[in-house]
C-alpha cells in the first residue's frame, strides 16, 4: 500500500517554516490504518515484546491497537503532569522547542522487552528521551517504531543503535 498517499503536508504548522505531516488521511480510511497496524506489528516479527509504549499523543493511536496484536501490555508516555502516580521525567528539544516526558515509575519491570511508537522520528529528541526513560526503569528497547521518519533530519543518529522502522521515509 502506498502509504505516503494518505499524509498530507500542512505548511506553517505549528509554526512558520515546519512542514507538518498530518496522518489523520490515513486514520480515516478503514483499509490504510488496519495495514499500517499490520505493517507496523509485521516489523516486530520473531521478537517478544512484553510493552508497547504509546508517545504523547499521536503515538497512542497505533500503540495500544499494536500491543493487543503483539500480546503485550501498552505504556502511556505523557508530557509533564498528565500521569496521576508517581513517574519518571526527561527533557528534550524539539525541531521547534523543548518540552518533558514522564513514564509512570512501575510501568516497566527490569529486563521487560519494549516497544517505542510514535508517529514521526524528526529530530530525535522524543524518542531519545523515551528511550532514556526506559532504561532508567530497566527495561530493554526492542525497537522504535514510526509511521514517518523525516530521514533528512538523521534523529535516529540520537537513538544509540536502536532498530528504527517506519512506513514511510522523506
Amino acid at each position: 500500500m502506498d502509504f505516503k498517499s494518505f499524509i498530507r503536508d500542512v505548511a506553517d504548522f505549528p509554526k512558520e517554516g515546519i512542514v507538518f505531516k498530518d496522518i489523520t488521511p490515513l486514520l480515516k480510511n478503514p483499509d490504510a490504518l488496519n495495514n499500517a497496524c499490520d505493517t507496523l506489528a509485521g516489523f516486530l516479527e520473531g521478537k517478544q515484546v512484553d510493552k508497547v509504549i504509546g508517545v504523547d499523543s499521536r503515538g497512542f493511536i497505533f500503540a495500544p491497537m499494536l500491543a493487543s496484536k503483539l500480546g503485550a501490555g501498552f505504556v502511556p508516555v505523557r508530557k509533564k503532569g498528565k500521569l496521576p502516580y508517581a513517574t519518571e521525567a526527561a527533557s528534550y528539544d524539539l525541531e521547534y522547542g523543548t518540552d518533558t516526558l514522564e513514564i509512570h515509575v512501575d510501568a516497566i519491570e527490569k529486563g521487560e522487552k519494549v516497544l517505542i511508537h510514535d508517529d514521526v522520528l524528526a529530530t530525535g529528541g522524543t524518542a531519545a528521551a523515551v528511550c532514556e526513560l526506559v532504561k532508567r526503569l530497566g527495561g530493554e528497547i526492542v525497537q522504535c517504531n514510526f509511521l514517518i521518519h523525516l530521514s533528512f533530519l538523521q534523529g535516529e543518529s540520537k537513538l544509540n543503535h536502536v532498530p528504527v522502522k517506519s512506513l514511510i521515509k522523506y
